[in-house]
């Protein structure tokens, strides 16, 4: 969540529907996980301009802080130690695979959504 509202585009917020399609969880799931953050000091809400009842959710300094600082480097670090061993060619390969399976995901996803708004 973090990376994804520490991001340039973001400066201003992004709403919960954005934010959990972007992160590719549910809503339900995304509630918690913002609930922790806020009483952590790492996230806020505020009003959407756009809309009157809408909020956007974005980074308090705090956790710009924690985001540019912490996480940001270890994660780098974990992903390094994670691709140990792969080429570059292992790399392409295994970014197109995961893409795939995404794409397949976001259809089956579609095609269930689809069955709900009929019923």
């Amino acid at each position: 969540m973090m990376g994804a509202l520490s991001r340039p585009e973001t400066a201003e917020g992004m709403g919960m529907g954005d934010l959990a399609r972007y992160l590719l969880v549910s809503r339900q799931n995304l509630t918690g996980l913002l609930s922790r953050m806020e009483v952590a000091g790492y996230v806020h809400s505020v009003p959407d301009p756009a809309g009157k009842r809408s909020r956007l959710v974005q980074l308090t300094p705090a956790g710009q802080q924690v985001w540019q600082h912490d996480a940001a480097e270890s994660i780098g670090r974990y992903y390094e130690q994670a691709l140990e061993g792969f080429s570059s060619n292992d790399m392409v390969h295994t970014l197109h695979y995961l893409l795939k399976l995404l794409d397949n995901m976001k259809a089956i996803d579609a095609q269930q959504n689809a069955g709900k708004e009929e019923s």
